[in-house]
């Protein structure tokens, strides 16, 4: 018998079991989150000059202590091996406090981020705005004509940004024949099928407007909003999204390590989900957000946009909508979360347990990076905005 490869050891699977079909799921999801731009391809948002980062410390004493996040009272640790945590990083007033990485995560290593990628996106459209390019007020078809006839073609920009868009179609994560497994071909997520390779923007100028609703009413977790997001981003500066990620917000950043994001066919970038960073850089992402829009003096967004993200919008369209159940006093903003928490903490998620948790009352950020088997774990998810709430009152 063949000795085990250090692959092997480390994973226990080979590489070539990890596929399109399967690179979701337990237990491949272990290697392949950090790896996603082997399987779909992907294009780089790039830095000047990738930097090794320093040790920075682990979290041994804080991992030690006991919360009680469910029915019985566990340690930091524990909670963490439960909940599938590949990475798991503390900033305090600016300041990296340490980190934990689980044996199968490389220190400093990239990692998908889901649905954080929203958040990211949304800044990039705040820098758009900024420079004058971008009027949030105006109809999509400003930007993209095309769009007209679709469900977006009445929409407004602000609409697409809060995820208040009457769209017609239904995020089902585990349904292999449903219009979000078209979605997840046409962005070479999933296998394609015999015909025609359908692209990302054909997609999205083909779903219908919800009928007899309108936009701007309930918030709606609708990802192709996002994407679409993305391509008004690309329209508005003239650039390409990973173009613009690097000149924009990885540089000013002082990002370390060059990120990446999954494109289609045609190179569209996935702006709703297909960012893979390391959890040091975004952190940087939530310190810059905190410090309401600058990074150690230099400034990303206007303090106007970071304050409108992390208190505005419609708090009546949250309540209608997909997720009060998880922050029943919260709100969404340019693909934001606001917690509603006392302590004005926001947020950016993402499925399979990735969180971006900025708390501006203790001046901490938290970045959790995880490998969850299930795409939604509503327990695991009110459990870990528990364990925030807990820690960031801890340091």
């Amino acid at each position: 018998m063949t000795a085990p490869t250090a692959f092997e050891t480390k994973y226990g699977f080979r590489r070539p079991d990890v596929t399109l079909e399967n690179w979701r799921t337990e237990p491949y999801n272990r290697w392949s989150f950090q790896n996603a731009g082997e399987l779909v391809p992907s294009a780089e948002i790039e830095v000047g000059e990738a930097t090794p980062e320093a040790p920075i410390g682990d979290l041994e004493d804080l991992l030690a202590k006991k919360v009680t996040l469910d029915s019985e009272p566990e340690t930091i640790a524990a909670f963490l091996k439960r909940s599938h945590t590949d990475a798991f990083l503390v900033m305090k007033g600016g300041k990296f406090v340490g980190e934990y990485n689980a044996p199968h995560m490389k220190p400093a290593g990239r990692h998908i981020v889901f649905s954080i990628s929203k958040s990211l996106t949304a800044i990039l459209a705040g820098v758009v705005q900024d420079d004058g390019l971008l009027d949030p007020s105006a109809p999509v078809t400003t930007y993209i004509p095309e769009a007209k006839g679709s469900a977006f073609g009445d929409a407004t920009v602000q609409h697409v940004l809060d995820m208040t868009v009457a769209l017609d179609f239904e995020e089902l994560y585990l349904d292999p024949e449903s219009a979000f497994a078209r979605y997840r071909r046409a962005m070479l997520w999933n296998p394609a099928r015999p015909g025609a390779q359908e692209t990302l923007p054909a997609f999205l100028f083909s779903l219908p407007k919800l009928a007899g609703k309108e936009h701007g009413e309930v918030f709606r977790y609708r990802s192709p909003c996002s994407d679409f997001l993305g391509i008004i981003v690309e329209r508005a500066s003239g650039r390409r999204y990973t173009d613009l990620m690097s000149d924009r917000l990885w540089a000013p950043l002082g990002a370390k390590l060059s990120g990446q994001i999954t494109v289609d066919a045609e190179g569209t970038a996935r702006a709703a989900g297909g960012v893979s960073v390391s959890a040091r850089d975004l952190a940087r992402v939530g310190e810059m957000m905190r410090c309401g829009g600058s990074f150690e003096g230099r400034r990303i967004l206007p303090e106007s946009w970071v304050e409108d993200t992390t208190t505005g919008g419609d708090r009546e369209a949250w309540r209608k909508g997909d997720f009060a159940f998880l922050l029943p006093n919260g709100g969404y903003r340019n693909k934001w979360y606001q917690t509603g928490y006392d302590n004005g903490a926001f947020c950016g998620i993402g499925i399979h347990g990735q969180w971006l948790y900025v708390d501006p009352a203790t001046e901490t950020v938290l970045v959790k990076m995880s490998s969850q088997p299930f795409p939604v774990d509503d327990a695991l998810d009110k459990q870990a905005l528990a364990l925030f709430q807990a820690v960031s009152v801890m340091l």
